[in-house]
């Protein structure tokens, strides 16, 4: 089958199979698949949080106003937004890439720049903003990736994100809670799973020039 076939399959699971669990390969390759999501420069600014823990998840589901998929899916991931990002942030990242790419550190400093450059032209609401929008490019290859290997998905933004980053501990992180998706396997009885998938048609959704 092909990726449009694939998420012609998927929707918004509602209902989990709560016996039904994603194998440790199926799940290692929706983590990597994300991992490999593009992002602004490269930065990844955020963290991926995968929750399996079924008490912090009876608090998240608290958390998010009671929304079954929270405990009931196989696993809980939440994309946490980075609020930390400055110069020495980008000093880590410019490292990290320098010792990957097995370059010297000063070819660079260029690169650098610009990245300190656009940091430093926002403000930290802004820098929070732009961190959540690369989240949700990630999100968007998590789905598309579950969806290939037959892994159900309800993303959600139905949370309060403060009580989610107590939880989690995330302010000490420099972390917010994004958007967060249930992964696993819709039940037999979800209701949501035999209706028709409604998009706008292409005439509707595609302009081109």
């Amino acid at each position: 089958m092909t990726l449009v076939d694939k998420l012609n399959w998927r929707y918004a699971t509602k209902k989990f199979d709560t016996d039904k669990k994603i194998p440790v390969d199926k799940l290692n390759y929706i983590l990597e698949a994300t991992k490999l999501s593009p992002s602004s420069f490269g930065l990844q600014h955020y963290r991926v949080i995968v929750v399996e823990n079924p008490e912090v998840r009876a608090k998240l589901r608290e958390a998010a106003y009671g929304q079954p998929q929270v405990t009931d899916a196989s696993h809980l991931v939440v994309f946490a937004a980075e609020t930390g990002i400055d110069e020495d942030f980008v000093k880590d990242y410019i490292d990290h890439v320098a010792e990957v790419r097995n370059v010297p550190r000063a070819d660079l400093k260029g690169f650098e720049d610009t990245i300190v450059g656009t940091i430093n032209s926002r403000t930290p609401e802004q820098l929070t903003t732009w961190a959540q929008k690369q989240a949700y490019i990630a999100l968007g290859i998590l789905i598309a990736a579950a969806s290939e290997q037959g892994v159900d998905s309800g993303p959600m933004e139905g949370f309060d994100a403060a009580k989610f980053d107590e939880i989690l501990g995330l302010k000490d992180k420099e972390l917010t809670a994004s958007v967060i998706v249930a992964i696993g396997y819709r039940a037999d009885d979800d209701p949501y799973g035999k209706l028709v998938k409604v998009r706008r048609p292409e005439h509707e959704l595609f302009i081109h020039i």
